[in-house]
């Protein structure tokens, strides 16, 4: 296994300046800032998209703002997905997601309905995941106001919002509602920090890094004073997962989560639930939102938006 060519000149470049300030050393609003600007600079800009929809919806704990994508050419009632974007639980937005929910809504031919749930550490556990399950729960009840099929319903997510897709699709099962077809998890977040070989491999110099992870779980989990293997902060340590969504689970070679993601791909499939597993292997975290710089991450997003598309067919 070897660093993809474009992926080993990007890390090369993002470390040119040894004086740099890490995400982790600032404040989480400097963090947040660095991301916007890390995703103007290096994923797609200007993809074509047959319409966008901001708005907000209820929440637990007030409104939630939500972006609604329907694709180039869309036509009668459409699939729909929704997306829960990555940062930690801690940064990332709409914006910074802009681009592959454009992408996946597109390729797939589906709605997609990207949400800006609250972050932390000002919202701690379990404000994210709350905010996720209210969300699925509204665009199913909402279903023919925004054009779209309630028994072709998905959930995604990468990294933290693979995290919350996957905590959202066990509470579903537990609940009993929404119905919820298929979750696409993305590089997710299954367990606690540095449980795994992965995390011992790329713990420095691979774009996440174990340092980084310990820093977004202490600002989500550890500060809420909350259970470290509760399954809404953990889905790795669910009772069961049997009668959970048919899944396509993605991971990247160079990745400190890549194991739990693996894992969390086999114990959906030791208990009964259809999964296909990709890993990237020459990729890092955060790959699916290169598009504007890695040609293997425009491939990925397609490849997944093909799973999905199938899935909701």
């Amino acid at each position: 296994m070897s660093l993809d060519p474009q992926v080993k000149a990007l890390l090369e470049q993002l470390g040119a300046d040894p004086e740099a300030p890490r995400l982790i050393d600032l404040p989480p609003a400097g963090g947040r800032e660095m991301y916007r600007a890390m995703a103007s600079m290096l994923d797609l800009q200007g993809v074509a998209i047959g319409k966008i929809e901001d708005r907000t919806i209820p929440g637990p704990a007030g409104d939630i703002p939500v972006r609604l994508y329907t694709p180039v050419a869309a036509g009668g009632t459409c699939p729909a997905l929704v997306y829960y974007h990555g940062g930690g639980w801690v940064i990332g937005d709409l914006d910074t997601h802009d681009a592959l929910c454009r992408t996946l809504a597109n390729e797939a031919g589906c709605k997609v309905i990207a949400v800006d749930y609250r972050l932390a550490p000002e919202h701690p556990f379990p404000a994210a995941f709350d905010d996720s399950y209210a969300a699925v729960k509204w665009v199913e009840a909402n279903a023919s106001e925004i054009g779209i099929d309630p028994n072709r319903i998905a959930v995604a997510g990468d990294s933290a919002g693979g995290n919350l897709a996957a905590a959202v699709c066990q509470k579903a099962k537990a609940e009993k509602t929404p119905r919820i077809a298929f979750q696409l998890l993305i590089y997710p977040v299954t367990d606690a920090p540095r449980g795994t070989q992965s995390y011992k491999d790329f713990a420095e110099g691979y774009f996440l890094e174990a340092d980084g992870m310990d820093w977004f779980w202490n600002h989500y989990v550890t500060s809420a004073g909350a259970d470290p293997k509760d399954p809404h902060a953990a889905p790795l340590h669910a009772a069961s997962l049997a009668g959970l969504p048919r899944a396509y689970v993605v991971t990247a070679g160079f990745d400190v989560l890549r194991d739990e993601g693996k894992a969390y791909a086999e114990a959906l499939r030791k208990a009964g639930v259809e999964v296909e597993y990709v890993n990237y292997e020459g990729m890092i975290h955060g790959f699916f939102n290169l598009q504007g710089a890695l040609d293997v991450s425009r491939d990925a997003v397609k490849a997944a938006a093909k799973a999905l598309r199938e899935a909701l067919a």
